[in-house]
């Protein structure tokens, strides 16, 4: 006879919680290992058969609450504990609301089978992914749960149907290890083996998904130049003269690499904020930024902020730009970061904020969105390629790539400054970022950081050069330019779409099914 399933003790649901998001946080960067997340995600699952949304939401707080303190450890190195605890409660609350919505759906019969059970959690789970990524103030995609796969074989799938995807299988197979306990408990082990199958069978599967590599429309040689800052933290551009000078030196260091190994260089890549005065207006970072782009004689990226200003004189708004500099000629192109980061980059709700940390008032004029593709035009040869830019934190947001796919880029460029996160893992985790898209879209990429760290990624994940933190450094390769575009360009939003109404189908049915009789066997699916 198969065993009686029990409800879980309530301190022991809470302690499989944590458990759960401690080694899910240990499948991202700087460990890697990625088969946690299915452990990770199993034990939340596990930790959730007790017969009470209240209790649900409890358990998914907790859980989303160790994860995201360990994950978001920067965030306390660099503005302090009060927001870093606050911050990663407001999205912990999110994953409380999986656990809460996930008790009411089983109560429908039919997600208490295990393959329903298992499409009815990944899109309850990708759904408010999702709703996270757009809001509130327009939301906050890190750390989602298809980025801790970058070093393992779901990263193939990206290819596929991007974020949605891969994160919905993370939380399928997390789900499928979860059945193996149940299937155990009820006395069918020939059960649980098929689900233990189905977590091993499923990334070996991914790894005959194949991945384009090959040039389309040529080759292009990039330089790009980590120039270093001299101090880490907020006040790390106290010096942003310096910070131009050192991207000056990176420069002409970099000409000699190329000239040592024989290159011709098709542009010069500079980071964001690399030159924080603006070459525009500001004549001394312009003689800097000159002396540069004509030692290379190619054009240089650039990241600045411009200002607008009101009648009288003074700033009433900023933008994050990225600017093409030509040798001879200047600013000929700009795209302006269209995702400023709140709390940042500007500061919603300031007064109020204002309670949690004296932080925000270093931002003394709030940062606007751009608008327009993510796109700068760099000659290459006879033609110009479009290069698609992700500011910074644009690399997490699945829109701001694969719009500028959809209008062009054939090579997508990372710019970003990550200074104020000191030694933390934020740089490594936003990398990840920048394989995951390399992948999705088929495009070669480049991740250039102020103080690191930077990468140069292949279109099939293969990071073949990297920087270290808080070091001067140059990067040098000859990218393939790639024009065609894969499923999951055009395919993921429907995914995501498609898990928004699985999931609310889900739980209409289970709010419908909440007055039927509950019974101690349907805290698991069969």
């Amino acid at each position: 006879m198969p065993a009686p399933v029990t409800e879980p003790r309530r301190p022991l649901t809470l302690l499989l919680a944590a458990l759960g998001g401690l080694l899910t946080d240990a499948a991202f960067p700087q460990r890697n290992l990625w088969p946690l997340a299915f452990v990770g995600i199993a034990l939340l699952v596990l930790a959730l058969r007790r017969d009470s949304a209240r209790w649900g939401f409890l358990v998914g707080l907790t859980w989303g609450a160790v994860f995201y303190l360990v994950h978001l450890w920067w965030v306390f190195d660099s503005v302090g504990g009060a927001t870093w605890v606050l911050f990663s409660l407001v999205l912990a609350a999110y994953v409380g609301l999986v656990g809460a919505a996930w008790v009411w759906i089983r109560r429908w019969p039919p997600a208490r089978r295990g393959w329903v059970g298992a499409l009815a959690w990944s899109a309850l789970w990708v759904a408010l992914e999702g709703v996270r990524s757009i809001a509130p103030f327009e939301g906050f995609p890190w750390a989602r749960l298809a980025f801790s796969q970058t070093t393992g074989p779901l990263l193939r799938l990206a290819s596929l149907g991007g974020t949605p995807l891969v994160g919905g299988i993370v939380a399928g197979l997390g789900f499928a290890l979860a059945l193996v306990w149940w299937r155990m408990r009820e006395g069918r082990p020939g059960r649980a083996l098929v689900s233990l199958g189905v977590t091993v069978l499923v990334p070996l599967l991914c790894l005959a998904v194949p991945l384009g590599t090959r040039a389309e429309a040529g080759t292009v040689t990039v330089g790009a130049v980590q120039g270093n800052v001299p101090n880490a933290g907020l006040d790390a551009f106290a010096n942003a003269r310096g910070v131009i000078a050192n991207h000056v030196a990176g420069t002409l260091d970099l000409l000699e690499r190329a000239e040592a190994e024989g290159r011709s260089l098709d542009v010069v890549l500079w980071p964001e904020n690399a030159a924080d005065y603006d070459p525009r207006r500001d004549a001394q970072a312009q003689a800097a930024v000159t002396e540069a782009s004509e030692a290379a004689g190619v054009p240089i990226l650039l990241g600045t902020q411009s200002y607008v200003y009101g009648d009288d004189g003074r700033a009433t708004a900023r933008y994050n730009d990225m600017v093409r500099w030509d040798p001879g000629i200047g600013a000929v192109a700009v795209y302006a970061k269209q995702h400023p980061a709140p709390f940042a980059e500007y500061i919603p709700l300031r007064d109020l904020a204002r309670r949690v940390t004296s932080a925000v008032d270093l931002v003394t004029v709030d940062m606007a969105k751009g608008t327009g593709p993510a796109i700068l035009p760099v000659p290459v040869g006879e033609r110009e390629v479009p290069f698609g830019v992700a500011i910074c934190f644009e690399v997490a947001y699945d829109e701001i790539v694969a719009d500028s796919v959809r209008d062009g880029a054939e090579i997508l460029v990372v710019p970003t400054n990550n200074a104020s996160f000191g030694l933390t893992a934020e740089s490594e985790q936003q990398l990840a970022m920048t394989v995951f898209r390399a992948v999705e879209h088929g495009r070669a990429a480049v991740q250039v950081s102020t103080v690191g760290v930077s990468g140069i990624v292949w279109p099939n994940g293969v990071v073949s050069e990297r920087t270290e933190l808080f070091t001067p450094a140059t990067m040098l390769a000859d990218l393939p330019l790639r024009t065609s575009v894969t499923p999951a360009t055009n395919l993921a939003p429907l995914l995501q779409w498609g898990a928004y109404g699985v999931a609310g189908l889900a739980l209409l049915l289970g709010l419908v099914s909440a007055g039927r009789t509950r019974r101690p066997d349907t805290k698991g699916p069969r």
